[in-house]
């Protein structure tokens, strides 16, 4: 279904506010479910091209939420490795059959679901030492992630986690980060031929839930059980993974 129907508009306006919530603190499991979700109604490269201009609305507000909180020189250090990825991802849309990149969006997302259940147990005990190619591999595994299922979180956050920064350091750097990432997706994605430009239009209105979600999610970051909420997310997102591996 590529058409602008009332479902594409209804996931479209839960996409915006998922996706805004998530960024304005609520975490990257609740903006992961945009994507498959997405996915349900259009084809996969019309559904990743979509939730990116999601994204890069609500990027925007994120980082003005934080403004200069981040950490300059970790955010810096990701770059390189994420264009790298970004440019791998590109090309493997444009290679592999939509089948194909089906299976490889839900597989993306079953891998972060399962990376969100045990992080606690990973990290747990890990003494960090950097090394200068620790940077350019959690950007690049990131930067291709995003490309291929816009969920480029696991990497950056391990990678962030590992500098012991502070909870408000660490929610500005990530978000700066992935403002970065997304604009520099955007022309990739032009070049793919992603865009549906009518599909975009129709539903240009509803970009204003982004923001609204950002400052959502700011409000009741500390007003949620985040792990009761965060066990629910990744329900869903299994669900919503197994429903476009199998649709």
């Amino acid at each position: 279904m590529s058409e602008a129907t009332p479902i594409y508009y209804l996931i479209f306006a839960a996409a915006a506010l998922m996706i805004g919530m998530g960024k304005g603190g609520l975490g990257v499991a609740f903006a992961a479910l945009a994507t498959p979700l997405m996915a349900l109604v259009l084809p996969v490269g019309k559904a990743l091209a979509v939730v990116l201009v999601i994204q890069m609305t609500a990027d925007v507000f994120a980082v003005g939420a934080h403004w200069r909180r981040w950490d300059t020189k970790l955010a810096a250090l990701l770059i390189p490795g994420a264009l790298a990825g970004v440019v791998v991802g590109t090309f493997f849309i444009t290679a592999v059959s939509p089948q194909a990149l089906r299976t490889t969006l839900a597989v993306v997302i079953l891998l972060f679901t399962a990376y969100k259940l045990f992080e606690r147990s990973f990290l747990r005990g890990v003494v960090y030492r950097p090394r200068p190619w620790h940077s350019p591999l959690a950007g690049g595994i990131s930067g291709f992630t995003s490309a291929v299922a816009n969920n480029g979180g696991p990497p950056v956050t391990i990678y962030l986690l590992m500098h012991n920064l502070q909870p408000r350091t660490f929610i500005a750097t990530t978000a700066i980060f992935f403002l970065i990432l997304n604009y520099i997706k955007l022309p990739f994605y032009l070049y793919a031929g992603l865009f549906d430009w009518t599909l975009l239009r129709s539903a240009l209105p509803l970009l204003v839930l982004a923001p609204i979600g950002v400052w959502i999610g700011k409000a009741f970051v500390l007003r949620v059980n985040k792990e009761v909420y965060e066990r629910v997310i990744l329900l869903f997102l299994v669900i919503s993974a197994l429903l476009v591996l199998l649709t």
